[in-house]
């Protein structure tokens, strides 16, 4: 009689089930934030904060955590450190948001992808942490990459650079409230943070060019009140899955959300895909590549899981 699998394979099974969906929702989110049209962004990006914040507080309603966050409000270096993480993920949604309705959603899968080589960067000039050879021809690699794309694009490619940089500040700001602080309790006081930001952005897109919200259709009213769902979901689900899978495989499933919104903005947006530009993004993807195969050598040798790319 076949015995059925134990707990472990289970939970790794659920694991991977969580971090594709959640990373799926991630790269289908371009297709969303175009549903909000004609909001700017400003606009969708003030009721993102508000509307997570408010469906945060009815998470923690439910599974009772307020207690826990009150912990958490009260300890001021995770309250401080949440309020810089904030910061970054505005300015991240900020850029994200825009790329997305002036039709860059190329440019921005570019710097997801280029996020896990400005992950190793910010190791070395912040943490002094020693690259090893294969790190610093996947580096060399995107750099050239970087370059080739950035000629061919006529100008900077701030966006891709922006999205990269902001993110990787992100996840290293993260690191230091550590395995203290949860997903929803995260979201939630970084999102309390930025609330009042987030008024004065719709007060001063009201006096400008006007709020949207309520004026354009149902489906745009309705889309921009789910802005706090479709922001939270893909958290908590990344959080079940971080809890289940080695960090290893996470780091390759994240690879998901910048092909889709690659794929999105070539094949349904119809963006310039120039052979220089493609030549741009396939270095970087070998780039990425380099830096995989070294990850898997040095938990290898370590007999240690690495940490996600």
């Amino acid at each position: 009689m076949p015995q059925s699998p134990g707990p472990a394979p289970r939970a790794a099974g659920r694991g991977l089930l969580l971090a594709i969906l959640a990373y799926l929702l991630w790269g289908f989110l371009p297709l969303f934030f175009l549903l909000l049209a004609p909001a700017n962004a400003l606009e969708i990006v003030a009721w993102r904060v508000l509307f997570s914040l408010v469906f945060c507080a009815i998470l923690l309603t439910v599974t009772k955590a307020w207690v826990h966050l009150g912990e958490l409000l009260r300890d001021r270096r995770v309250a401080l450190t949440l309020l810089l993480a904030g910061i970054l993920i505005l300015i991240n949604w900020l850029v994200y948001v825009f790329a997305t309705l002036t039709h860059e959603v190329v440019q921005a899968s570019l710097g997801y992808f280029t996020n896990p080589i400005v992950t190793v960067l910010l190791g070395v000039f912040v943490l002094r942490e020693r690259l090893r050879p294969m790190q610093w021809v996947s580096i060399g690699i995107s750099a050239v990459a970087v370059l080739i794309i950035a000629i061919n694009y006529g100008g900077f490619p701030w966006i891709a650079l922006a999205l990269a940089f902001s993110f990787g500040l992100y996840g290293l700001i993260k690191k230091r409230v550590g395995n203290r602080v949860d997903a929803l309790s995260g979201l939630t006081i970084e999102t309390m943070w930025l609330a009042p930001i987030a008024v004065a952005q719709l007060i001063f897109v009201s006096l400008t060019t006007g709020l949207t919200i309520g004026t354009i259709s149902p489906l745009q009213t309705i889309s921009l009140c789910l802005a706090g769902v479709v922001t939270a979901v893909p958290l908590l689900l990344f959080a079940g899955a971080a809890r289940r899978l080695p960090l290893t495989t996470i780091g390759l499933v994240q690879y998901l959300t910048p092909i889709l919104q690659f794929l999105i903005g070539v094949l349904l947006l119809h963006e310039a895909m120039t052979p220089v530009r493609l030549i741009g993004f396939v270095l970087v993807w070998i780039a990425l590549i380099v830096l995989t195969i070294d990850r898997f050598i040095g938990a290898r040798a370590s007999n240690v899981a690495p940490a996600a790319i």
